[in-house]
């Protein structure tokens, strides 16, 4: 389970995070990685890595939203520690599948390849 002080809560947290993050795709899934923020809004968890989850009633009804929420914390939980301190994580789901398991995995790889390296 993810940690009560890695979840993303704010919607301003949300739209920084999809609007001004690197991205990545695939067809399940949309994975978004904001590092660095300056304007962090909840100064207690100004070092530890926030994930959000956003999953549309496109990909069922509440039931099926709600497992697919709880598979997801579950793995995204696994890659807190490979993500940057101070930075906010948000995956979108575009589709219902059994397992997103491969997908995120792929998808976590290429957008931590994306962060632009500090001097």
């Amino acid at each position: 389970m993810l940690p009560a002080k890695n979840r993303l809560r704010t919607s301003k947290d949300f739209a920084l995070t999809t609007k001004t993050g690197v991205r990545a795709t695939s067809l399940s899934l949309v994975v978004y990685l904001k590092t660095n923020s300056s304007n962090q809004t909840n100064a207690s968890n100004s070092s530890a890595p926030l994930v959000g989850l956003i999953v549309n009633k496109s990909v069922g009804g509440s039931v099926v939203r709600h497992r697919v929420s709880r598979q997801l914390r579950h793995l995204a939980a696994t890659h807190i520690s490979s993500i940057p301190a101070d930075s906010r994580l948000v995956i979108r789901v575009l589709r219902n599948q059994p397992n997103y398991e491969v997908e995120l995995n792929d998808l976590m790889s290429k957008v931590l390849s994306k962060i632009p390296v500090a001097p």
